[in-house]
């Protein structure tokens, strides 16, 4: 997010220039599924991601069926520096990140990969996503426990392996330090603002891409916190 020109425009209730011509998401990618599924145990389990601005990998995951709570925050910081202001200067350690529940009943850890590689984010850019650049939007996993881990690694070894995007995988597996939810403003932003600008232009498409690759994990309706 462009944070002097959104930040206002959040603040005041306008938008920025929206593109007017309908985009698909610049950046899907056909995705396999994982060779080295999960494992996971009943009840709900909890995911963090990183993949830029957190506005559409929020409306991404609350899109999927089994998803019961995505919050947008800030992870890899200290408390006293997770605002979203503060954390612009790209200076913090914090990545816009994403809390996700879900039942892996219904959905598990390596299938939200899946989903995320395919539609969230371009695991080749470094420090950027799309139009935003800085380290607060790099993209990286950040496993909540071992079989997490064991997981995110086995997928991102496979997607390397196979060379799909033609240019190196430069996303990391971080280690769990803290997660700070952001600010009230920033959770559902998709949802409770769909005819922003940004979200026209950048989120929106995430969504239909979704919708059109993954019909069976895809839902109507968005989760709110």
């Amino acid at each position: 997010m462009r944070r002097s020109i959104l930040t206002a425009a959040v603040a005041f209730g306008i938008g920025v220039s929206a593109c007017q011509q309908p985009v698909m998401a610049e950046d899907t990618m056909a995705t396999p599924p994982a060779a080295v599924e999960a494992r996971e145990g009943p009840g709900k389990q909890t995911a963090i991601f990183a993949g830029g601005c957190f506005w559409g990998i929020e409306a991404v995951f609350s899109h999927l069926k089994g998803v019961t709570s995505v919050v947008s925050g800030y992870h890899g910081g200290e408390k006293k520096t997770a605002i979203y202001d503060v954390i612009g200067g790209g200076r913090t350690g914090h990545a816009e990140s994403v809390r996700v529940t879900y039942d892996p009943a219904v959905i598990r850890y390596d299938q939200l990969l899946r989903v995320f590689f395919a539609v969230g984010a371009n695991p080749t850019q470094l420090n950027y996503q799309g139009p935003d650049h800085g380290t607060q939007y790099r993209n990286a996993l950040v496993p909540l426990n071992l079989e997490q881990k064991r997981v995110a690694a086995g997928y991102l070894a496979q997607l390397r392996r196979l060379d799909l995007w033609k240019q190196p995988i430069v996303t990391a597996v971080e280690p769990y330090k803290a997660f700070y939810p952001a600010e009230d403003y920033h959770q559902d932003f998709a949802a409770n603002n769909p005819d922003h600008a940004y979200i026209r232009r950048w989120d929106a498409p995430k969504v239909r891409a979704l919708k059109a690759m993954f019909p069976d994990l895809y839902k109507t309706s968005f989760t709110r916190n």
